[in-house]
């Protein structure tokens, strides 16, 4: 029912931003929760960021909050994940994806993924 796909990745020096963008395919999609995962190499896919359908709630990773920004248009079915004082440790592949879940920040609770789109912050 949905389809998500991520753009906006790329290279930035630490302390650069960057903002990513999620388009989404499907009439339902502005009724799903709509999260951010990153993933490193070697490491498991984590938590970032999520946004409810309304927009009204909000929640951040520890480690991204109060730098990242998660916001959503539905009018124009998209996502956004707007990044600031980047770090490093941001480095990964960043992944949209979209369900109707209260877990938030579980991976196993999404439906539908985006096929990902690189970050890589310099020192």
């Amino acid at each position: 029912q949905v389809q998500l796909a991520e753009s906006g990745g790329g290279l930035v020096q630490a302390g650069g931003s960057r903002r990513l963008s999620c388009a989404a395919s499907g009439r339902t999609f502005s009724t799903y929760t709509a999260g951010w995962f990153r993933q490193a190499p070697g490491q498991e896919r984590e938590f970032v960021a999520a946004i409810a359908w309304s927009g009204d709630n909000t929640h951040y990773a520890d480690s991204v909050k109060g730098r990242f920004t998660i916001s959503r248009d539905n009018a124009k079915n998209t996502v956004y994940l707007q990044m600031n004082s980047l770090k490093p440790e941001d480095t990964a592949v960043y992944y949209c994806a979209a369900g109707r879940t209260d877990y938030y920040a579980a991976v196993f609770a999404y439906n539908y993924w985006g096929q990902g789109t690189q970050v890589t912050v310099s020192s």
